[in-house]
């Protein structure tokens, strides 16, 4: 039988000399050195930050355009691409086809793990083909070692297809693409465990690339979540505080107002600002692309 790949030299492979005694540490310092430890994900994003602007800027054309973003990714790095893309129609009141996460065994491996799917490089072919990607479409593949068969083999696959590529990594393991995110988060506290510092610098990246996207699409006002889809109690509060804020409104007055208009917290703050009626208000937000600052 022939030996595994040796992959002793990626980062995320090593062993983190800082946390050679976790077995027979006391639960007070085992959690103060793993959170520590996690201190270096958060400077791996901020040194990572030029290359983490120049893919937002190129992804913020081709979304307006009419291009999409897809995550790619297997286990972990999966999860949280599909987790990014769920939090996104809540937040930003997108479509849920705009942001994909796609991971390798499919929705299955969200709860139970597939990690034999990670070595097919034709694997997200299916996946990728029913999507019909153009050349405004980003494929950003997500592995934490940089080495994952159905992530590097999907990027290849997305390329021939024409789509923009991307590669977000904590490896120096790179494949060809269009724009590589490297974070250096270094040897995890736990040897090889991509779950800890790899996950947490990933997640905040992910966090950052669509929070910033929507942001140059005009859904935030400030630094209030106008675009919001008050579909719970949670949400409606939120967005009755969000219209009482801007239109300097008590919550029975910003309630109302939000009721005349359909819920939507931009027409309802046009509606005020403007002194319109919700369809005025609607129009006005329309030629502006839906920015709320442009509109006012």
């Amino acid at each position: 039988m022939a030996l595994p790949e040796n992959r002793s030299h990626i980062e995320t492979e090593k062993q983190n000399q800082a946390t050679m005694d976790l077995d027979i540490l006391e639960t007070e310092t085992l959690v103060s050195l793993l959170a520590k430890d996690h201190q270096q994900a958060v400077v791996a994003v901020e040194d990572a930050s030029e290359e983490i602007a120049s893919f937002i800027n190129d992804l913020v054309g081709r979304v307006r355009d009419g291009g999409r973003l897809i995550y790619l990714g297997c286990g972990t790095s999966g999860r949280l691409g599909v987790l990014d893309a769920a939090e996104c129609p809540p937040t930003f009141q997108t479509d849920p086809s705009l942001i994909v996460g796609l991971i390798a065994g499919g929705d299955r491996s969200l709860r139970t793990s597939s990690e034999g799917e990670e070595d097919k490089p034709d694997g997200a072919r299916i996946a990728l083909t029913e999507l019909s990607l153009t050349e405004v479409d980003t494929v950003l593949g997500i592995a934490a070692g940089g080495t994952t068969p159905w992530v590097i083999g999907g990027l290849k696959i997305a390329k021939q297809m024409g789509a923009n590529t991307a590669f977000l990594t904590c490896s120096s393991e790179i494949p060809s693409c269009d724009h590589l995110i490297r974070l250096d988060s270094g040897a995890e506290p736990l040897t090889g465990s991509t779950r800890m510092k790899a996950a947490t610098a990933t997640k905040l990246t992910l966090n950052i690339i669509t929070t910033s996207l929507f942001i140059n699409l005009g859904k935030v006002y400030g630094n209030l979540m106008v675009d919001l889809k008050a579909s719970n109690s949670k949400l409606q509060d939120r967005a009755i505080r969000i219209v009482s804020e801007i239109c300097e409104l008590n919550r029975e007055d910003a309630s109302e107002l939000l009721q005349r208009s359909g819920g939507d917290v931009k027409v309802a703050v046009v509606m005020d600002k403007s002194q319109v009626d919700a369809k005025t208000a609607q129009s006005l937000l329309d030629g502006v692309g839906g920015n709320l600052r442009a509109a006012l």
